[in-house]
């Protein structure tokens, strides 16, 4: 997977044709702690269209004899995946936290679930891929299958660099495709550990292939490549419809899960202190470097001022520090321009009236000093027409907006380009099932924060924030086959 280096960092290869390969430019990057800039964590591959054009080719004929093997043989290989990424989930973990900033329970609990999710899907192997229908022809057999798209690019953001490549892969792989994964670069040393689990179960050569380097370079190469059938991505507004219109010039699939700027509705009748709860945990946790984190606080008016003072006592007791530390509860920004983004929105609420009430400023006392942190931010007195309550952060910022009804918040709520995730706290069964059934969202939860879907559910959004596909679960079959109609007579 590496090699050494005078320095003893690690230099992580790309992986084609079942071989950990260097880059045909012969340049590296570096990739290092955003908690400590000092602390590299290793090099990267700084690939070219020749890298890609290698593993293109090998995945293209690799997927002839992969999409033939059952469907239980491949799962097994899955089996085997999962089982060593357990093995290695500390490691795995541990470099996540070095790498992108978040705490090690959450990283390690990330780990977890891309074990998970990879058993899940080892097991559809097993499970149904089509029906039998009815033919008006009494002597024929009619029925659907369904058939591989064949080679997919898979394209995935550096804040959960183990879950999503795999919920992407693993379903991509078990359907019968081949895989040339395209991480983040501040991912880039967790990522290729994970392709290291396939390559020791004995996924055949070709079938998941991890070229790094730039999106410009490899991720628009990929939608562009005449022998990629597919791209399933997760990242930027700007980037994810780039990548649409090279997927859509030349006819393939494509599938984009980007943006949001997820409400939180707290209604008079709400328990309060668990609305506080998720709303930090939903809000802050991972920084706020989650899609599906909660960003805007719409509160009744009725109980503004009690939410309000809970949720800025309990902010103010966050601590934020290295990942690595038992005692931190909130880790860094990804690097040094995430880190000024979330700063430069913070000004901006403050330039246009908003009232913070807490946190907000660099983080710099101690060992931070070395990081990329920032205290987490509560603004009061925010409006619909702020730039902190229309614009994706990407970072600890939670925007506290006062109303006067359940269906002014509701409106306020789908105020947005954005419909990705949303949640309501209530004990009042009607104005759940308002929200259910008018919350222009696709994943709404009701007592609960807004980040977090379970594995078997599908997962996607609404208006700017998808392509309107979804991933995980059962749903994952939808983009990653085509459906066969066979008639027999």
């Amino acid at each position: 997977m590496t090699t050494n280096t005078e320095t003893a960092v690690q230099t992580v290869l790309n992986y084609i044709n079942g071989q950990w390969v260097e880059s045909d430019t012969g340049k590296t990057a570096e990739s290092r702690n955003p908690a400590d800039r000092d602390d590299i964590v290793g090099r990267f591959q700084l690939s070219s269209n020749k890298d890609l054009d290698r593993a293109v080719e090998a995945a293209a004929e690799a997927q002839k004899g992969w999409k033939k093997l059952a469907g239980s043989t491949r799962g097994d290989l899955l089996y085997k995946a999962a089982a060593i990424m357990e093995e290695r989930i500390d490691d795995i973990a541990r470099t996540m936290t070095r790498e992108m900033g978040k705490t090690f329970p959450e990283a390690k609990g990330e780990t977890a679930r891309g074990i998970a999710i990879l058993r899940y899907y080892a097991g559809e192997g097993m499970r149904p891929v089509g029906d039998v229908i009815p033919s008006s022809d009494a002597d024929a057999l009619m029925f659907t299958t369904r058939t591989p798209l064949g080679v997919v690019g898979v394209i995935t953001p550096w804040n959960f660099p183990v879950a999503i490549p795999i919920w992407k892969a693993a379903p991509a792989l078990i359907y019968g495709n081949a895989v040339i994964l395209k991480p983040a670069s501040e991912a880039a040393v967790t990522a290729a550990k994970v392709v290291d689990c396939l390559h020791e179960a004995g996924i055949p050569a070709g079938v998941i292939n991890l070229v790094t380097g730039s999106g410009s370079v490899i991720g628009q190469g990929l939608a562009e490549h005449p022998k990629v059938n597919g791209i399933t991505f997760t990242g930027s507004n700007a980037v994810g419809k780039q990548l649409g219109q090279a997927a859509l010039a030349r006819g393939i699939k494509y599938q984009l899960e980007m943006g949001g700027k997820n409400p939180v509705i707290v209604a008079e009748d709400a328990d309060l202190d668990l609305a506080v709860e998720a709303t930090i945990s939903g809000g802050l946790k991972s920084t706020g470097q989650k899609c599906t984190a909660t960003s805007r606080v719409i509160v009744h008016e009725a109980v503004y001022e009690a939410f309000r003072d809970k949720l800025v006592e309990k902010v103010k007791e966050i601590k934020v520090g290295d990942g690595l530390e038992s005692d931190s509860w909130m880790g860094p920004s990804v690097s040094e321009g995430q880190l000024n983004t979330v700063l430069s929105y913070v000004e901006k609420g403050k330039e246009e009236g908003a009232k913070l009430l807490c946190g907000g400023s660099r983080s710099v006392d101690g060992a931070n000093a070395k990081g990329y942190f920032v205290e987490p931010a509560v603004f009061d007195e925010v409006t619909p027409e702020m730039t902190i309550a229309r614009e994706e952060i990407f970072g600890p910022v939670l925007a506290l907006m006062k109303v006067s009804s359940f269906e002014e918040a509701l409106e306020l709520a789908n105020d947005s380009e954005y419909g990705l995730s949303a949640s309501v706290f209530t004990t009042n069964i009607s104005k759940a099932l308002a929200f259910i059934n008018d919350m222009d969202a696709g994943l709404v939860r009701i007592n609960a924060e807004s980040a977090g879907v379970e594995l078997q559910a599908p997962f996607g959004g609404m208006k700017q924030s998808s392509s309107h596909s979804r991933e995980q679960g059962r749903a994952a079959i939808e983009f990653f086959t085509s459906i066969k109609t066979v008639f027999v007579k």
